[in-house]
């Protein structure tokens, strides 16, 4: 493919900045048509956005002879329904985060493109960030030498939709996300660690409702173990009354420490020292990686995120929440 022309399933408010514009401004690509199931909305983005043609359909955006690749950037649980029916008319799949709501729906998904010959590319854009590439480059130079533990810990306090029992977000009902926020959120971070550090072997975990507020989880801790040896720990909480947002790589010579998604330095400490690099995000996050799909389907580069990797992140969260979901009789397959 020389030109990769775009149609967007599901244009909500994830493609408003974050990617949408990145679709349109990454060199060989642009955005051809978008399509959302109340069409009036998909007419006035595509009005917004300056797109050529808008759907309220998915299959007539599949179907449209201009669009060559297709981004779903709809809820988890239409994840494996589209990317089986873009698969199977041969156009190339981009998918939001989390891939999938289970590890088994990740494989259906993989195998349906597989037996199209299709590639399948997953939204873990932090994989192409450049504050995110500093830290793999301290790793890779020895930076903290041979790396012992991970440290996760996270929280916030509920957002104010969380109190509105009729109209809650789709991201804490579990038959929608998989869970709550901490499969949304978290799911970032365990992508990145498994960039990092390659596969997580092992887990023990505990999740909880707490407030009352929704069904899904609203805190989780757990351990875990990569295969290379490295442990890890990690705390969740959605019902806190302050926001956090930390990770630490402890190594035999110091420390790394950065963040999932607030923009705070990386920090480098060994000893008495610290240094620190300020490196902000684009104001399209998903530009660079999108770059990168881009580049892949035109041959002239690599995704770091495709449907093999973004399936072990599911796996991870489904071992995660395994006894949570049992407890609660949730079943998505």
């Amino acid at each position: 493919m020389t030109k990769i022309r775009w149609g967007i399933i599901g244009c909500g408010d994830v493609t408003e900045i974050k990617s949408g514009p990145a679709l349109q401004q990454a060199e060989n690509s642009e955005l051809v048509a978008v399509m959302r199931r109340d069409a009036s909305k998909a007419q006035d983005y595509a009005a917004r956005h300056k797109v050529p043609r808008w759907y309220g359909d998915a299959v007539k955006l599949i179907n449209d002879p201009e669009v060559n690749a297709v981004y779903i950037a709809t809820p988890p649980d239409t994840h494996r329904f589209y990317t089986e029916i873009v698969a199977a008319a041969g156009k190339p799949v981009y998918v939001e985060k989390p891939m999938a709501r289970t590890y088994t729906e990740c494989v259906a998904m993989i195998e349906s493109c597989d037996q199209a010959s299709v590639p399948l590319f997953t939204a873990y854009y932090r994989r192409s960030l450049p504050r995110f590439l500093k830290v793999k480059a301290l790793l890779e130079e020895g930076a903290i030498g041979e790396v012992r533990y991970v440290r996760i810990g996270y929280s916030a306090p509920p957002s104010t939709g969380d109190f509105d029992r009729d109209r809650l977000p789709w991201r804490v009902i579990p038959e929608i996300a998989g869970g709550g926020y901490f499969v949304d959120l978290a799911s970032h971070t365990f992508d990145i660690l498994d960039y990092y550090f390659g596969p997580v072997s092992r887990v023990r975990a505990f999740a909880n409702n707490q407030a009352g507020l929704y069904p899904a989880e609203d805190i989780v801790a757990c351990t875990f173990t990569f295969e290379s040896g490295i442990a890890g720990t990690g705390i969740w909480c959605f019902t806190a009354g302050q926001k956090s947002d930390e990770i630490e790589f402890s190594g035999e010579k110091g420390r790394i420490v950065f963040s999932t998604f607030s923009q705070e330095p990386v920090r480098l400490i060994t000893g008495k020292h610290t240094e620190q690099w300020d490196i902000k995000n684009p104001t399209h996050i998903q530009l660079p990686h999108i770059q990168s799909v881009v580049a892949s389907l035109g041959g002239t580069g690599i995704c770091p995120s495709d449907g093999i990797s973004a399936a072990r992140t599911c796996r991870v969260l489904d071992d995660i929440l395994q006894e949570w979901r049992n407890q609660n009789n949730l079943r998505f397959d």
